[in-house]
């Protein structure tokens, strides 16, 4: 990979919406043509199709393209995104349970920008296996950070969702 190899990715993505419905397949065939170019055996090619699979609606041929990437060693940033998108495929395909366990780890990961998505993703998956209360304080715990007021009050919301609570009334954590 070179300068010029991700420029040409990344200008293929940034064209991404232009391609509307009916241009998936051409988009595929162009993400093909790019990952083509790199050496054999590299993680990103897989990486890269995948992507394209499953931003184009077909998260059951992104799966095993996303696991290649990770058996061929993506590391870093990309592994990361490779994890999220994975659960994320899994999800889609049914494969709830598998997600929930490639994701959760990464809630322990090096913190980086993409802990949201993280948590906004394995919330989703909670959410399918009927676990709604952790959906729901990762949702809020990962907002509270952002919100311009009230941070403390919803942090404190989000952890009382998942730990042991009196039934009944109680005080107000805020």
């Amino acid at each position: 990979m070179n300068d010029d190899w991700e420029r040409r990715v990344a200008a293929a993505w940034g064209e991404f919406d232009g391609y509307g419905e009916d241009g998936a397949e051409e988009f595929r065939e162009r993400i093909d043509k790019l990952a083509a170019e790199l050496p054999p055996d590299t993680p990103r090619a897989p990486f890269e199709r995948a992507c394209a699979h499953d931003s184009t609606g077909q998260s059951d041929r992104a799966v095993p393209l996303y696991q290649e990437a990770l058996a061929r060693g993506i590391t870093g940033y990309l592994r990361r995104r490779t994890v999220i998108q994975l659960s994320s495929s899994l999800r889609n395909t049914g494969r709830v349970d598998e997600a929930i366990a490639l994701i959760t780890p990464e809630l322990d990961a090096e913190h980086d920008e993409l802990d949201d998505a993280v948590r906004a993703t394995l919330a989703l998956c909670l959410v399918d296996v009927g676990r709604a209360h952790e959906a729901v304080s990762l949702a809020v715990g990962a907002l509270a950070p952002h919100l311009p007021r009230y941070q403390r009050s919803l942090a404190n919301y989000a952890r009382l969702l998942v730990e042991d609570r009196p039934t009944g009334p109680g005080p107000s954590p805020a």
